[in-house]
């Protein structure tokens, strides 16, 4: 069959819940992707940032490989050795005290909102708690991730959905003040907006924020699914700050490529929130996907992936704002290291990533306006030049 008969097929069988781009992919090598026809692309998209080590990375495969040999699943009912060294390396990153591994970031969030709601179970001994998230957030499809994702377009089709949730503006410490009442026991924030747009959020929003929860005993959540393990230049974005959550949630990179996410606690939500008989998961943190998460950790660190994005950064953003500076249809240029964002104007967005998918580039866009670039940690300065100058012959007339 050739690409057109593929997808075709398809669509007579696949549930049509995505707007799939029209191209079937066969296989990658370093920041390129090969579709059926043999047509070479240079990828700025990573899976959604999942693949910060692009395809085929030297000693990601190997690990793989070898797990699958020996044993992929075993249930929670027992222990298993690579989930014993992946808790440790990502506990030893985040600087938190306890981890549960889920099968994705949906998971991770869900797990993150019951520990916080638990906590304040047992500190009050009752139910009835509010948690306080973000307009224009975006944490997952589940009902409770879609219960905190603060764009009605994801959630109203879908209502009612978890009740005692209210929105604040982004980097707005005074809103988040307004909606905190007695009943609040959790605020949950992206550390970096994604799907809302590209935002960073501000020193002055996480430090008032982590004062504010402090004072009133609130949990503090971190959405780092996207945003985190390396994009910023640091494993995770918070990092940068030195603001510390009480709980963070990780996901798609954590794992390049598999299944994989997680919530980690500090040393008082892990010891006041979810018990034995709280929360379980079948697959999670399976000797499969722990494998791929201990074998990341150990590349990011044998091969400097996190000093590689931090020196590399500022040439991206150079190219960027150049870009953007010739560009009539660039209106702003938003982001922190390998998490940017351009804001389109005069054309749409998808008519951009469209003609950029015609001509060997993969980009995506983020909210109605931006085009996301997001594309693998391990890019070097000519993958960087190529992609800018193929978005010039699409944005500079």
């Amino acid at each position: 069959m050739n690409m057109n008969e593929q997808m075709d097929h398809a669509e007579q069988n696949i549930l049509h819940t995505y707007n799939r781009f029209p191209v079937v992919f066969d296989h990658g090598q370093g920041v390129r992707l090969y579709d059926t026809a043999g047509k070479e692309y240079l990828d700025f998209a990573a899976g959604i940032a999942v693949n910060a080590l692009g395809y085929h990375y030297p000693g990601y495969d190997e690990a793989l490989k070898a797990q699958i040999d020996k044993l992929t699943h075993i249930s929670n009912l027992y222990y298993n050795e690579p989930i014993i060294r992946a808790g440790e390396k990502l506990v030893k990153a985040s600087t938190m005290d306890k981890v549960f591994f889920t099968n994705s970031g949906t998971e991770a969030i869900e797990g993150a909102l019951k520990a916080a709601k638990k906590y304040a179970y047992n500190r009050d001994g009752h139910a009835g708690h509010e948690i306080i998230a973000m307009e224009q957030s975006f944490h997952g499809r589940s009902i409770g991730a879609l219960s905190v994702t603060g764009n009605a377009h994801y959630r109203e089709p879908f209502e009612p959905l978890m009740g005692g949730v209210r929105f604040a503006a982004f980097n707005d410490l005074d809103s988040v003040k307004a909606l905190v009442n007695e009943k609040t026991c959790a605020v949950i924030i992206e550390t970096i907006q994604g799907e809302g747009g590209i935002y960073p959020a501000t020193e002055e929003f996480l430090t008032g924020l982590r004062r504010l929860c402090d004072e009133k005993d609130i949990v503090l959540i971190f959405d780092e699914i996207q945003c985190g393990m390396g994009r910023s230049g640091e494993y995770f974005a918070w990092q940068n700050y030195g603001v510390r959550p009480d709980i963070m949630t990780s996901a798609k990179a954590l794992g390049c490529g598999v299944p994989v996410g997680a919530f980690a606690l500090n040393e008082k939500l892990g010891a006041n929130s979810l018990a034995p008989g709280d929360h379980g998961t079948t697959y999670g943190g399976n000797p499969f996907v722990c494998a791929a998460v201990s074998a990341v950790f150990d590349i990011y660190e044998r091969d400097n992936i996190l000093e590689h994005v931090r020196e590399t950064t500022p040439y991206l953003v150079r190219k960027l704002d150049e870009l953007a500076q010739a560009s009539p249809y660039v209106s702003a240029r938003r982001g922190m290291g390998f998490m940017q964002g351009l804001v389109i104007t005069g054309m749409k967005v998808g008519e951009v990533t469209k003609a950029a998918l015609e001509k060997g580039l993969l980009v995506i866009s983020a909210g109605s306006d931006v085009l996301r670039i997001v594309p693998p940690l391990v890019i070097r300065r000519e993958d960087i030049d190529q992609m800018t100058e193929i978005l010039r012959t699409i944005l500079v007339p």
